[in-house]
């Protein structure tokens, strides 16, 4: 048999499913990180009109430490680069708005929805 002799190698790249996650959770053990990519998509029901359901998607990615510890790298690297070329990264406005009324309504309401032993 030859010793230099080159094989073609045939390969298909399956490259799953789009998924856009509003979210992230990470956790670890001592031997994996764990991504957890969450997804909320609300559903229209004509049928009922009280609520409005809500999917939750879940995309979970496993990588040993090593591979956490580069993948963090890449991304600080993307996150640099994508800043350079189109600007800081900002919390969106609308964001910061719905946020701060969030926190002033708590400030006013706290007192009001304080549970009571009294009715």
């Amino acid at each position: 048999m030859e010793k230099n002799k080159r094989r073609d190698v045939k390969f298909d790249i399956d490259n799953g499913a789009e998924f856009f996650a509003e979210e992230v959770g990470i956790m670890h053990n001592p031997l994996k990180f764990i991504f957890d990519f969450r997804s909320i998509t609300p559903r229209i029901d004509i049928r009922n009109k009280d609520y409005q359901p809500l999917v939750l998607k879940h995309n979970i990615i496993k990588m040993d430490a090593y591979t956490a510890k580069n993948f963090l790298d890449v991304l600080k690297k993307n996150i640099k680069n994508y800043e350079k070329k189109f600007g800081k990264i900002k919390k969106p406005e609308v964001l910061e708005k719905l946020e701060k009324e969030k926190k002033d309504s708590d400030k006013s309401d706290s007192k009001k929805d304080m549970p009571t032993y009294f009715g």
